[in-house]
């Protein structure tokens, strides 16, 4: 799966990163390479988020763990 960082320039530094196909994950730092540890934390910490809240409706047939590369 691939997916588009934004990078915007932020005050004091700072550079602002969101990503474009998921606009709730956003953050911040101050060079790219920060950015983009920061964007990745940030992406993990929203889809936990997502699957702790997931709630499918009817019953689960089955359940796989999928990697993206």
């Amino acid at each position: 799966m691939k997916l588009t960082l934004i990078v915007k320039k932020g005050k004091n530094g700072y550079l602002i990163g969101q990503i474009k196909e998921i606009p709730a994950v956003f953050t911040q730092g101050l060079s790219i390479d920060e950015l983009k540890e920061n964007i990745a934390d940030a992406l993990e910490m929203y889809l936990e988020d997502v699957r702790e809240n997931y709630k499918p409706d009817g019953e689960m047939l089955q359940e796989e763990e999928l990697t993206f590369v």
